[in-house]
């Protein structure tokens, strides 16, 4: 029995913690139907539990729904697209302009996740060694929020290629946030416990030793 008020993570939970870290997967090919909103405010609530630098809670969520800024930020990932393509060549750049690398047409939310590196919640404590501990902290929070939304079924797919300066001033928010993802979330197409890019070909998962070091 776990203390009062402690829940008790027991062995099946953690099982099913596995589970669900196995089957969180970057999502591409979303099915059109609505989320609620209600889902998406929880997903944020849990989000902002996670943990950040000196308690700082740097994150920025911005839900973007005008269709006009949803557009803008389409161009935006197009126009980069076609610039990433020219780093490649031969098979590879062929096996590139295959590839589905963004849900932005079908995906019926869209979330920007900004870090407010200026905040003064947390009065700098643990940041002025590693500055950047403020973004990580952002990206802490999008993986709670990636999993939570797996546990309901919700796909999210982070799109990186994409100029975040544009999407800034697109998305009109001020000037010193900096993007961190943008996401698209919706309920997934099909389910995959492998990642895409494995399934097409573009890269397999590498060994866990090759991660580890011992010193």
């Amino acid at each position: 029995m776990g203390e009062i008020g402690k829940p008790d993570f027991d062995g099946a939970f953690r099982r099913k913690l596995e589970d669900l870290i196995v089957w969180r997967r970057d999502v591409r090919r979303f099915r059109t139907d609505p989320v609620d909103g209600t889902l998406i405010d929880r997903l944020i609530e849990l989000a902002c539990l996670s943990p950040s630098v000196g308690n700082s809670q740097p994150w920025r969520f911005v839900h973007v729904e005008d269709p006009v800024r949803r557009a803008a930020v389409r161009d935006n990932f197009i126009a980069s697209n076609a610039e990433a393509l020219q780093d490649y060549s031969g098979e590879r750049a062929r096996l590139y302009a295959r590839l589905k690398l963004a849900g932005l047409d079908d995906a019926p939310v869209h979330l920007a996740v900004f870090a407010d590196r200026d905040t003064e919640t947390g009065h700098g404590l643990g940041r002025r060694s590693m500055p950047l501990t403020i973004d990580y902290s952002v990206v802490a929070a999008i993986h709670t929020l990636w999993l939570a939304g797996r546990s309901w079924g919700l796909g999210v797919g982070w799109v990186s290629i994409i100029d975040p300066v544009r999407v800034r001033a697109d998305l009109d928010v001020p000037e010193d946030w900096i993007l961190v993802a943008y996401l698209c979330i919706g309920y997934p197409v099909e389910e995959h416990a492998d990642p895409e890019l494995v399934r097409l070909g573009w890269q397999d998962r590498e060994e866990m030793g090759k991660f580890v070091l011992r010193r």
